[in-house]
């Protein structure tokens, strides 16, 4: 099953996220912190990170409900992504460096290291 074609969903109130960026002065590398803290969902995952809107990240639930996931990405990249809660529905990061239009009427979030 692809994820290559994004259909935009809205959700009515901004979602509490947050993205940790861990610089690191010898390494070719960033480690790269996603958390996501959205109610009365089963799944999340990241898609579009390394231009690969295919392959999805697999976010893991915490006890608290709240959803993470840490990945080394390149470092000076950019990266366009966004998050698919229960397969279904697309949101953005709201801690994002920028917001880039996307060929689908929406938004993609964007992540500068």
């Amino acid at each position: 099953m692809g994820y290559h074609c994004p259909i935009p969903v809205l959700r009515a109130s901004k979602q509490p996220t947050m993205i940790q960026k861990t610089i690191y002065k010898t390494k070719d590398y960033c480690k790269v912190k996603f958390n996501l803290d959205v109610q009365d969902i089963e799944t999340a995952s990241i898609l579009g990170l390394n231009g690969d809107w295919n392959n999805p990240v697999t976010m893991k639930k915490k006890k608290d409900g709240s959803f993470t996931a840490e990945l080394q990405l390149p470092k000076s990249s950019q990266h366009e992504f966004r998050y698919l809660l229960n397969e279904a529905e697309w949101i953005n990061e709201a801690e994002a460096d920028g917001e880039v239009e996307n060929s689908f009427g929406s938004s993609n979030s964007v992540l500068n290291l």
